[in-house]
Formats: C-alpha cells, structure tokens, sequence
C-alpha cells in the first residue's frame, strides 16, 4: 500500500518528449509521486498504486516534456531597451520587485527553471529568499548574484571588480557566502559603456584563478566573450560554458575560427549562443511599419549580425559543439516571458525542432550543472513538467500554447497574480 501522505498525479497526452532527443512517445502517460517522476509509458501502463489516492488530468491532442531551462537570464533586466548603465541606476528595492515579475512571467510560459547570469549587488539573492518564503512563485533559480569583472569592465556597475588572482579568488569566496550556484565572468567587455567590447579583460591567470577557485567548491563558472581571444583565454583558464561564444577580431571582423571551435568541442565545454534576442529585435521592428531612418538603419545592422552569428553557430554545431539554449532577456530589448524565441533561433540556424527542445531542456539543464535532477522526464527526476497544445516538432509555436505547468509536482496556478 502506497505511503498515507504520498500524492500522486498521472498526465496524459497524444505525446511525450523525454528531452533526450529520441522519437515522441505515442500515447504516453506520466505519473508523478509529490515533485519527483515516478513512472513514465503509455495511457494503459501508467498506474498509479492500488488505492492510492490520484489527480488525473487527459490533455488529448497535446505534448507532455519536460520544462524548459532558460540557461541565461538577467531577472533584474526590464526589457525596454535601457542599457545596463541606465538600469543599474534604480534603486536595489525596484529592481528585486522587477525581478519578481519577470520570474513570474518567465515561470507562466512554461520555463520551470533559470540561470540569473548577473545581477546588481544581492538583489537576486533576495529575491530568492522571498521565494522560499513563499511570497512568490519562481521556477528553479540558479544565480550567480554579481559578475566578476575588471575595473570598468562589462557589467562592473552590478558591484565587482577585481585585479590580480587573490582579488580573484576572494571575489569567488566572497560570492560563494552570499549564496552563488556558479560564477559568472565577463571575459571580454561588452554594451557596457567603459568596457572595450572587442578586447579580453581579465589575464589568463586571473581567469584561471576564477575557475579553479570555482570548482574547488564544487560550482560551475560561465564567462561572456565578445570576441574570439576572449574565447581562447577562458578555455586555457578551464572554463564550463562560454556565453554569446562570437567569433570576432579586434578590429570587428568576423572571421571565423575553426580551431576555437575544436577546442570547445574536445573539451566538453557548453556554448550559450544568445541569438534570439537579434531575431526578437528583429521582428520588433518588423512589426513596427514605417519605420525611421535610423529604425531602418538597426533593423538592416540587427539583420547582418543575425545571419552572421547564425552563420558561425551552424559551423561550430558542425564541429561538434553543444548548444545550451538562453535567452539573455530581459537584457536591451528582448522581454522575458518568450524564451521561446531563442528556441526558435536556434531552429532558423540549423538545428530540426527536435535539437532546438533538447537545447532548452537537457543540454541547457547540463550546462547549469543540475542534469542530475531536471532537464528530462526520467524516473527519479523532479517533476517539472510543461504540457503543450499540439506538437512542437511540427511548429516551434506550439511551445507558446501552454496547457499547463508542474512545478516539483504542483500544477502552476497562472491566474494567481497575487
């Protein structure tokens, strides 16, 4: 006889995506005990313990899969086009209350899990704490809290800079104390203002410093780099995932490296590409009509860097890289609540619908260092589970049409905007 306390609920839908990438199951059914999956088959070999009590729910022409894992956000981000230099203006209090709209948001279209890849000061670490509390709902938070950058590097304003391996190593500790699941580094500069977007910024043994710091207490480091030096110096220094991973020469050319590309390959080291912002930027403006001339002149730049970094990102996939899907929202322009979008990208560069979900959900889970318990639909897992209206192999979009969400077991309440 089933435990008195146990609660068990069976989901069933025409089909099922375990996340691993192998063909849909038919006909499938999945029984979930509390937050963790208990058994995965069809609509007559899925039962649940003789009587024990069950919630059922028949979702008849839909698809069950795992939930989604957005492997780069920005909580604290607005989405409306600010720079970061404007943002980290407002006040610690604003932007933690934004950050809990945008998990909510994020969490209501289906995205049961998210790495935070830098915040300012500890506003993510608070908006943690008002989770566990209860106050309100999230998906599963990964969080770096701040980045570690150099003196008036990419995203120094969010609260650290350090020079040389022991401010290095400190920073890693200190971080580690205030709660980080992993260490984010910015490698390079970027849209910050006092940053050099095109130049590496730490040395190499300041990186290795980070990294190694990093894993001796059992955590994964993800380092932004804008340009291709930026990409070899993490790789010496050992880094786990490369974000926006653009292969780009100082002088802004984009030449393309092979050997880069190997070297992240053999080394097992996650790309997070980041290119559906350009594609959200992109239809915004399309959407827009009537457009200004310096509009014109965005859209028709925006456009050229897309087919570009889509370009680079179906050569380095050729060469054997894995793509970790994250959305980089709510960073410039591109909202969260649409993950969806850098999903799609990823189709529209080259990977069948099939990839571009293993993308979001295992390869995005791997690259965060929680494979182990989300990502895929396996006995065991926790069950984070997102049901969808129609196929996503047939339409990407259907990913939008979401039935309903699970969240360690408990179905998502989306009309609950308390």
């Amino acid at each position: 006889m089933p435990a008195s306390n146990s609660s068990f609920t069976i989901l069933r839908a025409a089909r099922l995506i375990d996340g691993n990438g192998g063909p849909a199951a038919e006909q499938a059914a999945i029984l979930l005990e509390g937050n963790t999956i208990l058994q995965i088959g069809t609509a007559e070999t899925v039962q649940a313990p003789e009587g024990a009590t069950v919630q059922e729910f028949d979702y008849g022409d839909a698809t069950i899969l795992p939930g989604l894992v957005d492997s780069h956000v920005h909580l604290i981000g607005i989405g409306d086009g600010r720079a970061g230099d404007e943002l980290v203006t407002l006040p610690d209090e604003v932007l933690t209350v934004q950050a809990a709209q945008n998990v909510r948001r994020h969490l209501y279209s289906g995205v049961t899990t998210v790495r935070d890849c830098g915040a300012k000061n500890r506003t993510s670490f608070a908006l943690r704490q008002a989770v566990e509390m209860g106050i309100l709902p999230s998906p599963r938070l990964v969080l770096a809290g701040r980045p570690v950058a150099i003196i008036g590097g990419h995203l120094s304003y969010f609260g650290i800079q350090a020079t040389g391996q022991d401010e290095c190593r400190a920073a890693v500790r200190q971080l580690i104390k205030e709660g980080a699941d992993f260490i984010k580094i910015t490698a390079t500069g970027g849209s910050t203002r006092t940053s050099h977007p095109l130049r590496p910024s730490f040395d190499v043994d300041e990186l290795s410093a980070i990294c190694e710091e990093a894993h001796k207490f059992g955590r994964h480091a993800a380092a932004h780099c804008a340009s291709s030096q930026g990409m070899v110096n993490v790789l010496d220094a050992g880094i786990d995932t490369i974000i926006h991973g653009v292969h780009k020469d100082p002088d802004g050319s984009d030449t393309y490296r092979p050997d880069i590309s190997e070297r992240i390959a053999e080394s097992g080291v996650f790309v997070n590409p980041t290119i559906g912002a350009s594609v959200d930027r992109i239809r915004q403006l399309e959407d827009m009509g009537n457009l200004t001339p310096e509009e014109q002149a965005e859209l028709d730049m925006v456009r050229t860097g897309s087919e570009v970094r889509m370009d680079q990102f179906a050569r380095m996939r050729d060469a054997g890289v894995v793509m970790s899907a994250g959305s980089d929202s709510a960073w410039g322009n591109y909202q969260m609540g649409d993950f969806q979008t850098e999903i799609e990208a990823h189709a529209m560069a080259g990977m069948s619908n099939m990839e571009a979900i293993v993308s979001a959900t295992r390869d995005a889970a791997r690259s965060c260092w929680i494979a182990d318990q989300v990502g895929t639909l396996e006995s065991g897992k926790r069950a984070d589970v997102l049901v969808v209206e129609g196929s996503p192999l047939n339409d990407l979009g259907n990913l939008r049409k979401v039935a309903d969400i699970f969240l360690a077991g408990e179905r998502v309440d989306r009309g609950n905007l308390v």
